[in-house]
């Protein structure tokens, strides 16, 4: 069923980019906010930065017709804004460093009002940093390290602690850095660089403009101790710039294709990241290319990249030690609405709130107990790389308990290969906030809940995912758990309310066989006057997880064994 979305709750915002004007309308409505969802959104491909440069790449004022495409399109979303019902205080524009350094910046701004009779709010170099960050904030469930926002005319550099428990977004006093680096201004940097020989001092000085940046940005000690006991900082990435770079580091990863499509949440090593020849290799041959080139990287986009590389390369020598990076899609739209939410939303796991819509029995916290006490709790005796306890999670099985009946209305055919991709192509895959991570194991777990089998059309798929699971470990806890939802299901097949609840409860724990081989030992307690010998083929196939030729790997392979002890209420 579609969700209606109430009037009140919609807020349209303009973007006004360096490289394009962003167009979109989001609800804030609750039991959704969280994730903000969007009911519309368009770009114009204006570049504002570019308008100001003559061919001969002096400065002058945005030019007339360049001014009458931007008045244009505001009408055309004007009449989009009365078309959805948002209300006039619900529109918000918002201007970055493109209009605010505009020679006829006042001239500019005027005409729009004049056109369309919306303000426009100039966003300053620290605010601008500053909307950014919340944007990053928004991106994920959680945040700690340091962040860089690359624009078109300029990069901005901060540091950002999201906590959700108690929701709590930290940040520097003055929001961010902004430094004159962004993707199409070092495009003209680089250039006139290379002209003129002096590419090596145009190097120290990013360097040491970074170098200052970071400096005075105070990093916490907390973040930083983080960042010792870790091995590095965590750098988060936003903006276009940085978000091609990262769509050519998915088409040359490890795993192709690449089996999830949205830049948001995809994280690399700080040596994939720095793997600066290949990139700008890849962007190189997709230029050549007549054909499709790189998925989400135009030519534009790839144009920039030997820029972008530049910047990189400053990034590796003047920043601390980067032990990982993490693409976010979240700019300045996305700032400015989750800076609007209420602490109290801000917490709210994104992967949670999406899914918890389609709980349409309300039941899902019972079966997620259910879950949680069919996992043993961990003896430290468990293999040294399994880390099943952090892994599954409350917040990853609730949002499987809350998806656990949704495709019961598809045919058997379709219920594996619907449910392996609904966080990648189906019900989940436009969700904003959500890990990698996150989709490839709630698409795993649905998947087995419906038995794993898919057709031949998605076996190349479904291996794809598999291989971006972190440990084989977990993929045998997904083929356990899934097994264990499916036995759960077929009990409550309409979830778990007052009248049935206590037919079915859970006691797992290690135990070693006579061969001192780890086990796990799940009792299946059924509810009075339940026989269990009608869930016989559920239960048997919870035990067929821990045969060997189940393991992942085959018999060689790494799994647990499963003994599984019924009893009825009765006894």
């Amino acid at each position: 069923m579609a969700t209606i979305y109430t009037p009140q709750h919609l807020r349209a915002v303009v973007d006004m980019g360096s490289n394009g004007i962003r167009f979109s309308i989001s609800s804030l409505q609750p039991p959704t906010a969280r994730i903000m969802p969007t009911l519309y959104q368009h770009r114009e491909a204006i570049s504002l930065y570019d308008a100001q440069y003559s061919p001969t790449g002096q400065r002058q004022p945005i030019d007339n017709a360049t001014i009458s495409a931007v008045c244009t399109a505001f009408q055309q979303f004007q009449r989009t804004c009365l078309d959805f019902s948002v209300p006039e205080d619900g529109v918000k524009v918002l201007a970055t460093e493109a209009t605010r350094t505009a020679m006829n910046s006042d001239d500019f701004r005027a005409r729009i009002k004049q056109a369309v009779g919306w303000d426009v709010t100039m966003l300053a170099k620290e605010e601008e940093g500053r909307v950014g960050a919340m944007g990053v904030a928004s991106s994920l469930p959680d945040v700690s390290g340091l962040v860089m926002d690359l624009g078109g005319g300029s990069t901005q550099l901060s540091w950002l602690i999201n906590t959700r428990n108690p929701a709590n977004v930290q940040m520097p006093e003055q929001g961010a850095v902004s430094m004159p680096y962004g993707a199409a201004a070092m495009s003209r940097r680089v250039a006139e660089a290379e002209r003129n020989g002096t590419t090596a001092e145009l190097r120290k000085e990013v360097q040491h403009a970074v170098t200052d940046a970071y400096a005075s940005l105070k990093v916490p000690s907390s973040l930083q101790d983080l960042a010792k006991a870790e091995g590095g900082f965590t750098l988060y990435l936003s903006g276009g710039g940085f978000r091609g770079w990262g769509y050519v580091l998915m088409s040359r990863h490890a795993v192709q294709p690449y089996p999830i499509p949205v830049i948001n949440g995809f994280c690399c090593s700080r040596a994939q990241f720095l793997d600066i020849t290949s990139v700008q290799n890849a962007a190189v041959a997709s230029l050549e290319d007549d054909g499709d080139g790189i998925f989400r990287v135009s030519d534009r986009r790839a144009g920039q990249v030997p820029a972008v590389a530049f910047l990189v390369n400053a990034l590796a020598e003047a920043l601390p030690e980067i032990k990982e990076v993490r693409f976010c899609q979240g700019g300045v739209k996305e700032g400015h609405l989750f800076s609007q939410l209420p602490d109290e939303t801000r917490s709210q796991h994104p992967l949670v709130v999406a899914s918890e819509t389609f709980d349409t029995s309300n039941t899902s916290g019972a079966i997620t107990k259910l879950l949680l006490s069919a996992l043993p709790n961990p003896d430290g005796k468990q293999h040294t790389s399994d880390h099943y306890a952090e892994i599954f999670a409350q917040d990853l099985l609730e949002a499987f308990a809350n998806l656990l009946y949704h495709h019961a209305t598809h045919s058997k055919d379709l219920q594996s290969s619907s449910a392996l991709r609904s966080t990648t192509s189906g019900i989940l895959a436009s969700v904003h906030g959500v890990l990698h991570e996150n989709r490839v194991m709630l698409a795993l777990l649905l998947c087995q809940r419906w038995g794993g089998d898919v057709p031949p059309t998605d076996q190349q798929f479904k291996h794809a995912m598999e291989q971006l699971v972190e440990s084989p470990w977990s993929l045998w806890w997904i083929n356990y758990l899934g097994a264990v939802a499916a036995l759960i299901a077929a009990v409550y097949p309409a979830g778990i309310t007052a009248r049935n609840t206590g037919r079915l409860a859970f006691r797992a724990a290690w135990e070693e066989t006579e061969k001192g081989e780890r086990e796990v030992t799940l009792r299946v307690v059924f509810g009075k006057g339940d026989q269990w010998s009608g869930f016989a083929k559920d239960v048997q196939a919870v035990e067929k997880v821990g045969k060997k030729k189940r393991w992942v790997g085959g018999r060689d392979g790494l799994g647990y064994k499963v003994q599984v002890e019924t009893t009825d209420g009765d006894e």
